[in-house]
């Protein structure tokens, strides 16, 4: 140690300490340089983007975000709720490392096997019993020879007339009177229900070129009119327009699109559109008891690539929440899909109030569907004043 005395201060200088700061800089140097080399040098598909740092910060919620700011001030935790706990932080930082969800099984395969990512939609609201393993799942497209030969082979018919003891719905106070504003289609229109196709118990041969979900769209129209919302229901047998058209399956939703938008240069008085599908789930996935009648359960799917996404989900939301008001468990959640090798928009990038909703499963059975039907019409008619009564406030203010 070396000792100075200048204008009667005494400075004391170590050398070890000096020496440890030069080090240590030199030190950070290099593991700086290091690192920065080696993302650089990583292939494109390996090194970190935007997009990585997105999926991070959607790992990270709002309240584990509270959390983490609350262990440098307490204040900020005055926000959250006496029932919030701290969140696994662990179980955080090992999902965004690997990319795997240990409450999702599909992470652990989903990016090993082809064509696995068709699986790879997302819950956005999970309704009752819902989760990653009981996802409604989409049909495969049928070979032309089940078709043709579903032809005669049907049964239970009787059950797509409305029940003599069903309900009388008194008359609408209010109605859309001569206007359609309503429009219902059926992109995979030969998706079919096993009660009324003697095939056996096969989920596969679930398909028929009349007895099928375009049955429903009637039933879902005929229960909106009943409630004064006008609909206009299309019954187009999707296969057929596709071979005349000299499309493909894969092309379906191109196909179903184009009777969108001719529908709508039709009828410039359409505001809502319904794309009815079926789910290929069984039975104690897709069905619910509620007062003791059973329904076949709903699920809502977002297209996550279109810019109308949005809107989109606030819709099927404000559908979903209406409906567990009213007929709790009825619908099975709100479910995205998009990215690589999925369509992502279901065409409802033509309009901010579309929607695509699975009616029930390969098991269940007109009588199921028709109640569904009208439990469906009962909130959609809920929501569609309110929205009325809601733009008709907003133009008077202009």
């Amino acid at each position: 140690m070396k000792g100075y005395r200048a204008t009667g201060m005494m400075v004391s200088i170590q050398g070890t300490s000096i020496v440890k700061g030069i080090l240590f800089l030199i030190f950070c140097f290099i593991l700086l340089f290091t690192i920065t080399g080696a993302i650089v040098s990583l292939k494109p598909e390996y090194r970190i983007t935007s997009s990585t740092i997105g999926n991070v910060a959607t790992n990270l919620t709002g309240e584990s975000l509270i959390h983490l700011l609350g262990y440098e001030n307490r204040y900020f935790t005055q926000a959250l709720t006496d029932s919030s706990s701290k969140p696994n932080y662990a179980s955080a930082v090992f999902k965004a490392a690997t990319n795997m969800n240990l409450d999702d099984p599909r992470s652990f395969l989903g990016r090993e096997l082809p064509g696995f990512s068709i699986f790879d939609g997302k819950i956005i609201v999970a309704g009752e019993g819902t989760n990653y393993t009981n996802m409604p799942v989409e049909s495969p497209p049928p070979l032309e020879v089940l078709l043709d030969e579903r032809q005669a082979a049907t049964q239970n018919i009787e059950q797509l007339e409305r029940p003599e003891d069903a309900e009388a719905l008194p008359p609408p106070t209010m109605t859309t009177g001569d206007k359609k504003v309503v429009f219902i289609y059926h992109t995979h229109s030969y998706e079919s229900y096993l009660p009324h196709l003697k095939v056996g118990d096969d989920p596969n041969k679930a398909v028929h070129p009349e007895m099928n979900v375009t049955k429903v769209g009637e039933m879902l129209g005929e229960e909106l009119q009943a409630r004064g919302i006008g609909s206009q229901v299309d019954t187009t047998n999707m296969k057929t327009y596709l071979d005349q058209k000299g499309y493909n399956w894969n092309q379906s939703y191109k196909a179903s699109g184009e009777l969108f938008v001719s529908a709508m240069g039709n009828n410039r008085e359409l505001t809502h559109f319904i794309d009815i599908h079926r789910d290929s789930k069984r039975k104690n996935d897709t069905t619910i008891t509620i007062n003791g009648k059973e329904y076949a359960r709903i699920a809502f799917v977002v297209g996550t690539d279109n810019p109308s996404y949005e809107k989109n989900v606030e819709i099927a939301k404000n559908l979903h929440q209406l409906l567990e008001k009213k007929f709790p468990g009825l619908s099975r959640g709100i479910l995205d899909q998009g990215g690589p090798g999925n369509n992502g928009v279901y065409n409802q990038d033509k309009s901010n109030n579309a929607i695509l909703i699975e009616f029930g499963g390969v098991d269940n059975n007109f009588e199921e569907l028709r109640r569904t039907s009208a439990a469906v019409a009962d909130v959609f008619a809920e929501y569609y004043w309110q929205a009325e009564k809601v733009n008709a406030t907003d133009s008077s203010k202009e």
